[in-house]
């Protein structure tokens, strides 16, 4: 901006010339300066109203608009969200196929002590003891009159012993914030689970690990916050565990057996839907190890997994499933089943006479142990032995627990003519009845390899075309003659086209040897048999049940009605009603038939020849 000067020479000089006052010059030009000056602050305050009023006005127009909004929506009770990632739980929950909560977390305090800050240490004593009845009163007096700083009095306790606590007034006495793992459902899938504990800690925090099962197989998972609390999904379906725990329960007491297992598998994904392994525990007060005996002794003891059995004549179907998909064999071909049968120094012998030849379904029908030598045979020990191998029942399975490696299949070094010979009827070779689901999933998927998993949804390759569908297909339909007219009649739950093959093996003795008394009794069934969707593995370990006053173990008898209960009992809850079917089905203790009939394995020996 150019400034006009106060007093201009020209006009003084003029002024002077005409006699008048160069002052007044002087006094114009500042008066014009100064409005000026006026003129330019004025509008710049009429410019700072303009906007501010067009603020307010635009801030109370948002605020009526925003309250005509609100005013004309419909009330909802409003929801807190969590956007802090750091009271994301530790540790993530375990939930069922439906989302059901197996797993979790909850919020307690754990309760310690500083000695040499306590006002009564022996009064003190005395309270806690009354709190918590398992310590010791004297110790703890030891403990609180003593040199020591810091102990530990409970790493985890409830908001009432919370507050009983709380109550002695004593300053020495404090609690620290714990965050602990519950199990909901107790003892429920607890082998599956496994169980969790404490790892790292301090009097404000504890690192809760897994020790066994999935809580330990996915502990980094479970762990890692970069799944932002997502919660691991597992296979399994809360109401089919339940149900068949319970009807395994009631198989245990009604057959006196020692213990028991059962397995329920989606043949086309290798979803386990329900697996059991009986005694079992409550994870949320895990036992400790037994350090004596049996393993299985232990409630511990996982027999789905860890188990480690001769299966007996389930194993029968192999050799004749590959028989069929060789060419060898078709489901009529006559098969020499005259008995004894000489294998070097070795008689294998039959429950029954069943004349100079069987067909081969009737090999599979009547459970011979000479014909399915016979076809063993045919293969030859290295295509059988190979064979046996792509089923998987030579190395542990790939199921998602840490107990899996510990499942390694007991396959002798050896495969000589006499092991081909004992192998073909489930003797000879031990494995866990996870792999035998597995071997019969296989068979029932047309016969792709099929690949266990306990993780719900989880993509996995087309397993490998260990059998053709027409062998499949004919192993199949054999499988269901076993239980129309078989060794395991009882097994036909109406409606549900059950197929299936029992198996009585004798317990080996620790020392070498067999048991004369004790067995394991076991039943695969595929069901429904004109469509195979599951696959059911049950297993009783040393069952025994009187039937007219004589003492039964074989599986015709014992585990074979058990079964028929597990499906009876599972079957409304997977969707398949069955057709025709009697609501009424009695229960597990009724269905025995009154009669004892001949059972594929109860008296096959092998007998070496002196």
């Amino acid at each position: 901006m150019i400034r006009t000067p106060l007093r201009p020479l020209a006009r003084i000089l003029r002024a002077r010339e005409r006699g008048e006052n160069p002052d007044d010059i002087e006094a114009e030009n500042r008066r014009r300066r100064h409005e000026q000056i006026q003129d330019r602050a004025r509008r710049r305050a009429e410019g700072r109203l303009i906007v501010m009023a067009g603020c307010f006005l635009l801030a109370f127009g948002t605020v009526a608009a925003r309250m005509g909004t609100l005013a004309s929506s419909e009330a909802a009770e409003p929801r807190g969200q969590v956007l802090s990632a750091q009271i994301i739980s530790q540790r993530a929950d375990i939930t069922d196929r439906r989302g059901r909560v197996l797993a979790t977390n909850l919020l307690t305090h754990s309760v310690y002590a500083h000695p040499h800050q306590m006002v009564d240490p022996v009064g003190t004593a005395r309270g806690l003891a009354q709190i918590f009845p398992d310590l010791d009163v004297e110790r703890l007096t030891r403990d609180f009159t003593g040199d020591r700083k810091f102990m530990w009095i409970k790493r985890k306790i409830s908001p009432e012993q919370m507050q009983a606590v709380h109550d002695l007034g004593e300053p020495g006495l404090l609690f620290g914030p714990r965050e602990m793992r519950i199990y909901p459902n107790a003892d429920v899938a607890s082998h599956i689970l496994g169980g969790s504990g404490f790892g790292n800690e301090g009097v404000n925090s504890a690192e809760v690990i897994g020790i066994a099962g999935v809580e330990k197989a996915f502990d980094a998972w479970l762990r890692d916050p970069g799944n932002e609390g997502a919660p691991l999904a597992l296979s399994i379906d809360l109401t089919l565990q339940q149900a068949m725990e319970d009807v395994l329960w009631s198989g245990m007491n009604v057959m006196n057996a020692k213990g028991a297992t059962g397995i329920l598998m989606e043949v086309k994904t290798g979803e386990i839907l329900a697996m059991a392994s009986l005694p079992d525990f409550d994870p949320n007060d895990r036992p400790r190890p037994l350090l004596t005996g049996e393993p299985s002794d232990s409630p511990l003891f996982n027999r789905a997994v860890q188990g480690q059995y001769e299966l007996g004549s389930t194993f029968k179907i192999f050799p004749v499933a590959q028989a069929l998909d060789l060419g060898l064999i078709n489901p009529s071909s006559g098969i020499n089943a005259q008995a004894p049968m000489r294998i070097g120094r070795f008689l294998i012998n039959d429950f029954h006479n069943y004349g100079r030849e069987l067909s081969a379904t009737d090999v599979i029908v009547k459970s011979s142990n000479v014909a399915t030598v016979r076809i063993a045979q045919m293969i030859g020990p290295d295509r059988q032995r190979d064979f046996l191998e792509k089923l998987g029942l030579f190395v542990p399975t790939p199921i998602e627990m840490v107990e899996a490696p510990t499942g390694q299949p007991l396959v002798p070094t050896r495969w000589p003519a006499v092991t081909s010979a004992t192998v073909s009827f489930g003797h000879g070779l031990a494995a866990s009845p996870l792999h035998l689901a597995v071997a019969y999933a296989t068979i029932a998927n047309g016969g792709k390899r099929v690949t266990p998993t306990l993780v719900h949804g989880r993509q996995r390759p087309e397993g490998a075309q260990v059998l053709s569908p027409r062998a499949a297909a004919m192993s199949v339909d054999m499988l269901r003659q076993v239980v129309t007219r078989g060794t395991a009649r009882q097994a036909e739950v109406p409606g549900y086209e059950v197929a299936g093959k029992t198996g009585t093996a004798d317990k080996p003795r620790a020392a070498g040897g067999y048991y004369k008394n004790k067995v394991i009794a076991t039943f695969a069934a595929v069901f429904p048999a004109s469509d195979p969707q599951y696959v059911l593995i049950v297993a009783l370990d040393e069952p025994s049940t009187v039937i007219n006053g004589t003492e039964v173990r074989t599986a015709g008898h014992t585990v074979v009605p058990v079964t028929a209960e597990v499906i009876r009992r599972i079957g409304p809850l997977l969707g398949l009603e069955p057709v025709g079917g009697d609501e009424n089905l009695p229960t597990i203790a009724a269905r025995f038939a009154p009669r004892v009939e001949p059972e594929d394995q109860a008296a096959v020996r092998l007998v070496a020849n002196q």
